[in-house]
């Protein structure tokens, strides 16, 4: 059923409901103000008789018949549809005209509040009580049918059914008419939804003012939902490629130190009577590989999670007690390393806490093992500092240090110096790590003109933190 049919069905159920009810009310304050007419009537009634009533009963109580007649005539002229009953103090009948009620039914003695109602066979009354003092006291009572009302009551009840009646095709007919014009807007979204080629995403879904609020928020929740399908549709063939790209760089980098370790364990299997040095280099060789393999397997694995990593992992943290940790267990692991530091006490940015944890380690890890001279431990000086708005990492080492024509290259995946004992991925990650926080990293020399200086610039946050991913990231499957 469409919208505006199911309106235009609405409207004609409930406008006559509406009227019907309105008419409900309208009925009970007519009723209320007929009888309020009704009881003025009798007050009126009952004070423009009440000195003819006088005499009547001071004549009746003298016995002066034809003056008690005179004077009856005059009370119940006086009194015109009302019906009277007068009676004396000593509950004697004096007059009696007019509709009223039979003699047996109990009469109010006092209505101090005005008129009551009074029913008798079938029957209502509005009955107006009056004390009637001087020197011949009695009772007058003034009666007018409640029925009185009735053909005013029906009519407006008429009146009420036939403007319900008429309300609701009337109704029911604008509504439709107005609920159809009302959704042309809503038919032309629909249409242009089911025209949208999906291979065009939000951008083939532009947003159009209808000026009818409802329908441009449900275009705008459109558009919205196609550019986060869009983003998703990226982000799952950037996971894929990701998947495809882990999986053939590890097969390919893989291949050499497994057929190596392959062929050292054909050299064991073949001679198990080798003389027990060249049984330990053998050894030590397939140990070398295995490290190399996890290291390796590692640093892919590294990469993949921040290729695929989303802005909810970044938060609020301290990086100087970050640094301070990392280095902490790099002097663990590593006890006859120097390791010295300049850190202040606080220094928050916002980040990835696992992904910078990943930058420090790689940074300690690649100045322990190149950051030395032959014969000699190596010696590491790591600095932190916020300048001109951004967070300045920097790590100090004391070996030979990078040529400037080759310091563009050492961030490439499995770029490895000759000899090198790594998996070649260490510095690829800490650039990316950079990239995901949008900072830099870069290398140069440290103060005495010797060794290698690391410089990561991390942006410090603002009020509210605004930092966006890269739109592309493909570290691991970049060549």
């Amino acid at each position: 059923m469409k919208l505006s049919t199911r309106i235009a069905l609405s409207v004609t159920l409930l406008v006559p409901v509406l009227v019907l009810a309105a008419g409900l009310l309208v009925l009970g304050l007519v009723n209320r103000d007929l009888r309020h007419q009704q009881d003025t009537r009798l007050q009126d009634r009952a004070s423009a008789v009440l000195p003819d009533v006088r005499t009547l009963l001071t004549a009746d109580r003298k016995g002066r018949s034809r003056v008690e007649q005179t004077q009856q005539r005059k009370v119940l002229g006086d009194a015109l549809d009302a019906g009277v009953r007068l009676e004396a103090s000593d509950g004697a009948l004096v007059l009696t005209g007019g509709p009223q009620p039979a003699d047996t039914v109990a009469l109010p003695e006092e209505t101090p509040g005005g008129p009551v109602t009074v029913r008798a066979k079938g029957h209502a009354w509005r009955v107006l009580t009056v004390r009637v003092d001087g020197a011949a006291p009695g009772t007058l009572w003034l009666f007018a049918p409640a029925s009185a009302t009735d053909p005013q009551l029906t009519a407006v009840r008429r009146r009420v059914v036939l403007v319900a009646l008429l309300a609701a095709p009337v109704s029911g007919l604008l509504a439709y008419a107005l609920a159809d014009r009302t959704t042309v807007s809503l038919r032309r979204l629909s249409r242009r939804a089911a025209r949208l080629d999906p291979r065009a995403g939000a951008a083939g879904f532009a947003a159009e003012r209808t000026h009818i609020a409802e329908v441009d928020e449900l275009t705008t929740a459109i558009a919205q939902l196609l550019a986060r399908y869009e983003e998703q549709a990226g982000r799952t063939a950037q996971a894929l490629d990701t998947a495809r790209s882990f999986s053939s760089a590890a097969s390919h980098e893989l291949r050499t130190p497994l057929m190596s370790m392959r062929t050292n364990l054909d050299v064991l299997a073949a001679h198990p009577d080798l003389p027990a040095g060249e049984r330990a280099e053998v050894v030590r060789d397939l140990q070398e590989e295995h490290a190399r393999l996890l290291e390796l397997l590692t640093a892919l694995r590294m990469l993949a999670q921040g290729d695929l990593v989303e802005l909810s992992a970044f938060g609020p943290l301290d990086l100087a007690e970050l640094v301070d940790a990392v280095l902490g267990e790099t002097g663990r692991r590593r006890p006859e390393v120097r390791t010295s530091a300049e850190l202040p006490s606080e220094l928050r940015v916002f980040g990835w806490e696992a992904g910078l944890r990943i930058l420090l380690a790689n940074l300690l890890g690649n100045a322990v093992v190149h950051g030395r001279l032959p014969d000699e431990p190596a010696r590491i000086t790591v600095g932190l500092r916020a300048e001109g708005g951004f967070a300045v990492l920097t790590v100090d080492d004391a070996g030979p240090g990078i040529p400037a024509a080759e310091r563009g290259a050492v961030f490439g995946r499995f770029h490895r110096r000759p000899g090198s004992p790594g998996s070649g991925l260490g510095l690829t990650l800490v650039a990316q790590q950079a990239a995901l926080h949008r900072g830099t990293v870069t290398i140069g020399t440290p103060p005495g003109g010797t060794g290698c200086r690391f410089e990561v610039r991390l942006p410090l946050p603002a009020d509210t933190p605004t930092l966006q991913l890269p739109l592309r990231r493909d570290w691991i499957s970049r060549d």
